[in-house]
């Protein structure tokens, strides 16, 4: 029989009393098996102080494979040399936007600026995208997002998944396009400046630039 994992230990003590845990439960008892990210990179993107984020970046769900998951939306180990298509089309936009020229996969320095890098499911099974939709991770993660939105936190959000979150977000707050999968990203991905725009929109805050 496999060890159920208690996923409120696991979540970092800062984040433990800003909202209401309780749906960390139900989706412990439905979490069993291989899956992905490992155990202790679950809740990767919340090892930072809740009051440091700028901005949140929504992804779906991790990669699917062990060699790309690191508990980060959209990131892999610095020791991945070939990226996953659409962070490639992160990092074309980002060139286009600000001329920078990035190849190292992970962005956890990004995190470490205030860059709130979150999978609306924390967790996937191997080779099988999307798998635990429906063991209750969006009730946890929409709960984060309406915390943070009442700090006036920028949101950019890419694809239909993610904007089903917009309306947590002021309009001047809210960057939107299309997904930077290869499937829609010459729609409306490419050309849509989210960089200098959400960097814009921090100054106007009085807030630092993200260094992207």
């Amino acid at each position: 029989m496999p060890v159920q994992i208690d996923l409120n230990s696991l979540l970092p003590e800062q984040w433990q009393s800003l909202i209401d845990t309780s749906s960390l439960n139900q989706i412990s008892q439905n979490l069993t098996g291989d899956f992905l990210p490992q155990r202790s990179n679950i809740f990767k993107a919340f090892e930072c102080d809740p009051d440091s984020i700028k901005i949140i970046i929504l992804g779906q769900d991790p990669y699917p494979n062990s060699a790309h998951a690191m508990g980060l939306a959209f990131s892999v180990p610095d020791t991945m040399t070939t990226l996953p298509s659409s962070l490639k089309n992160i990092f074309l936009e980002l060139k286009s936007d600000l001329g920078i020229e990035r190849r190292n996969g992970d962005l956890s320095d990004w995190a470490t600026q205030g860059v709130f890098l979150l999978n609306t499911c924390l967790t996937v099974l191997p080779n099988d995208p999307l798998a635990h939709t429906k063991i209750g991770w969006q009730q946890f993660t929409e709960s984060i997002i309406a915390h943070l939105s009442k700090r006036e936190v920028i949101g950019i959000l890419w694809g239909n998944h993610a904007q089903k979150m917009n309306h947590y977000f002021a309009q001047e707050d809210l960057f939107t396009s299309v997904h930077p999968s290869p499937l829609s990203a010459y729609r409306g991905f490419f050309g849509s400046k989210p960089f200098s725009k959400s960097n814009n929109r921090l100054i106007e805050k009085g807030l630092s630039p993200i260094k992207w």
